[in-house]
């Protein structure tokens, strides 16, 4: 794959990741969006399906992660830094979903502050921001 169709690919998942968040309202179920948006600090837990928050969740960490995969794939095409990555996500996801679960099983105002940044990991390509550095500064020194 050549340089310029490299940077086409990369640049067009990330638009696909902007997607994915400017169109999570719709794409996913999640009642957190709005309950964040407000003064949560101060207001109840909002009414979930615990399962179907779970699933969609999931499918939006699946999607990200799959995205992100593709631009590390664009930018470092090493495919041994693909499977460090992919692990990275696994670990994380199993990481991120224990607190994640508890936090919507069991709500409670003082969590929630600790249950949005956990949820965030979760929703956003935020590993992705800290991949990339980190394998560029390993592939410099290596």
């Amino acid at each position: 794959m050549s340089k310029t169709l490299s940077y086409i690919v990369a640049f067009v998942l990330l638009v696909l990741l902007i997607l994915v968040r400017a169109f999570e309202d719709t794409l996913f179920y999640d009642p957190y969006l709005l309950f964040f948006e407000n003064d949560y600090l101060y207001i109840d837990s909002p009414r979930r399906e615990v399962a179907k928050l779970v699933f969609f969740t999931s499918l939006r960490y699946l999607i990200n992660t799959l995205l992100s995969l593709g631009v590390i794939y664009c930018a470092f095409k090493d495919i041994q830094m693909i499977k460090f990555s992919a692990l990275v996500y696994a670990v994380a996801y199993l990481c991120f979903l224990i607190p994640f679960l508890y936090f919507v099983i069991n709500p409670r105002q003082e969590d929630y502050y600790l249950f949005f940044n956990v949820r965030r990991f979760l929703i956003q390509p935020i590993l992705l921001l800290l991949l990339l550095p980190a394998l560029y500064y390993y592939k410099l020194k290596r």
